[in-house]
């Protein structure tokens, strides 16, 4: 398989930290700044994340139970590709 990773891949990846800041985000998906946003974006416009206000750093973005679900489904998505190869 390629080594680049998927869209699906990327937004697993972001789902599975459960709660996490942008930096925490961005390095743990290993990810620009610029990528971040739009994958914060599509997750938070559709509800499978939601901003939490705290503290310090301000905000997070937590999984919901619909970004739950969704993640239940890519990683299932992602297992019947590796099947394939």
């Amino acid at each position: 398989m390629n080594s680049r990773r998927s869209q699906a891949e990327i937004l697993a990846e972001i789902l599975r930290l459960g709660e996490a800041s942008k930096t925490e985000i961005m390095f743990s998906a290993n990810m620009s700044f610029r990528q971040l946003q739009k994958y914060l974006d599509f997750l938070v416009g559709r509800g499978f994340l939601a901003k939490r206000v705290v503290p310090n750093p301000g905000v997070k973005y937590v999984v919901t139970d619909k970004g739950a679900h969704l993640l239940t489904r890519i990683e299932a998505m992602l297992r019947l590709m590796e099947q394939g190869e």
